[in-house]
């Protein structure tokens, strides 16, 4: 007998063949999705629940596989694997799923899309699952005391926990693995006067408050969002009034300092969320040039400033490592493009497209931007080398790097200022760079999440590496 599939889990069911099989970016298939259906509502939010989840949990889900059909999930039939994934996160992680109705409607999406022949299967591997529920659970999931245990308890590709765990210690590295599947957090930046954005949220009866956090963390314009934004924090977005924005984001613009009536150059701008930021501390007065490589997000860049009515901001269509900009800039804004290790929470299908030769190819991009960046700041200026990754070669190694092509005489000369002192909780452990000032050389301890240069001891200026 047919049973009637779920709108919601069929969606989720396509978003999922999409991503693993096409490799489609899951939250634009996610999108087209729903465009081809009609969704009310709770459903578009259930089937983004589970094919975010099972997405993300791919990993956790697949060691299960392996774990109850004995067999290698490599060997199984990719629709059989993308049925056995979403039943699997339904049954291990998605609260309120009856068990029933997790194994069945597997079980159907299987017959129904052309392997009726695995449905055996996947009706006995879910049932399974079901049955053993907690001693599975606390294999998979209850020991993170090694890498390979870590990768499968926090759905992780082995390669990227033991490169944590080798560069930040496994304490750091469960911490943060461990963060990397919790819902992030929603934050959006107001034009204006915050108290007042405030009181038209509260009114509309959204959950928000001030961003929490010392510096650079707690911005001024920065609101965080609770529980539903309901139809209020899409009209405001609308209005201009409000930017989703997160405080990691803010955080770039908060040690950059921008003040009205400066030079400000901001590389790699795309899609142009800090560009407004920025022209917004700069009570968008003085000069802003934003540099974007990509058309569409040099579009993206140059509708941001025409939807909050910024006069100071130019758009320019180039490359960061090879554009000519003559020196003389206040401050510089280098938000490089990089791995995005430190965005995995909020991007479900990341982790599973990253990898060590990504890295290699970014580090690449970012020493030559860094260069580029670091010759047209003038004296007394502050450069501001920002990435969104959690990675020593493309962070705390490029700033070095930097450092040494300063003292080699290829940018001028750098010294560092330690920024740490005013962020200690978001100081890493002990990183050491060698500062050069007129003086010489000499040794000084640097955070990663909080990195300062300066052109010379006398003028100044800075480099500074905020916050992932």
């Amino acid at each position: 007998m047919s049973r009637e599939i779920a709108p919601a889990r069929a969606l989720a069911f396509v978003v999922l063949r999409e991503t693993f099989e096409e490799g489609a970016f899951t939250e634009r298939a996610f999108r087209a999705g729903v465009e081809r259906q009609e969704l009310d509502s709770r459903e578009r939010a259930q089937a983004q629940r589970l094919a975010y989840g099972a997405v993300q949990r791919r990993g956790t889900a697949d060691a299960a596989i392996e774990r109850l059909a004995k067999r290698s999930t490599r060997l199984l039939d990719p629709l059989v694997l993308a049925a056995l994934r979403l039943g699997l996160y339904e049954l291990l992680f998605a609260d309120g799923t009856p068990d029933h109705a997790a194994v069945d409607q597997a079980v159907e999406l299987t017959k129904r899309n052309g392997a009726a022949h695995a449905a055996g299967l996947v009706n006995a591997v879910l049932r399974r699952a079901a049955r053993e529920r907690e001693p599975l659970a606390a294999a998979l999931l209850g020991d993170d005391s090694t890498p390979a245990a870590a990768a499968v308890a926090h759905s992780m590709p082995p390669w990227l926990v033991e490169m944590w765990w080798r560069e930040l210690g496994p304490g750091s590295a469960q911490s943060l693995l461990a963060a990397c599947n919790d819902p992030a957090p929603v934050a959006m930046r107001a034009r204006g006067e915050r108290q007042t954005v405030l009181a038209k949220l509260r009114e509309a009866g959204v959950e928000a408050a001030p961003a929490a956090g010392g510096w650079p963390m707690a911005t001024p314009e920065t609101i965080a969002i609770s529980g539903r934004t309901g139809d209020a924090v899409p009209a405001l977005v609308a209005a201009g009034e409000l930017t989703p924005q997160s405080q990691g984001s803010a955080a770039v613009v908060e040690v950059l300092d921008p003040a009205p009536g400066e030079h400000v150059l901001d590389l790699c701008a795309g899609p142009g969320i800090k560009t407004g930021q920025i022209a917004a501390r700069m009570g968008d007065r003085g000069e802003l040039i934003s540099v974007e490589l990509d058309p569409d997000r040099a579009g993206e860049v140059a509708a941001q400033a025409q939807r909050l009515g910024l006069r100071s901001v130019t758009v320019i269509e180039a490359d960061a490592t090879k554009a000519e900009f003559g020196p003389g800039f206040d401050r510089v804004l280098l938000d490089a493009p990089c791995s995005d290790l430190g965005a995995l929470a909020s991007r479900p299908d990341a982790r599973w497209r990253k990898s060590p030769t990504a890295i290699e190819r970014m580090v690449e991009i970012q020493r030559d931007a860094l260069l580029a960046a670091a010759r047209v700041l003038r004296p007394g200026g502050t450069l501001v080398y920002s990435t969104c990754t959690i990675s020593r070669r493309e962070n705390e190694e490029r700033v070095a790097a930097l450092l040494a092509a300063s003292a080699a005489g290829e940018v001028p000369p750098l010294e560092l200022e330690d920024l740490g002192a005013r962020a200690p909780g978001l100081a890493s452990a002990a990183i050491r760079f060698a500062s050069h000032s007129r003086d010489g050389a000499n040794s000084a301890r640097v955070p990663c999440a909080a990195i300062s240069a300066t052109m010379s001891a006398a003028e100044k200026s800075r480099l500074a590496v905020p916050p992932a």
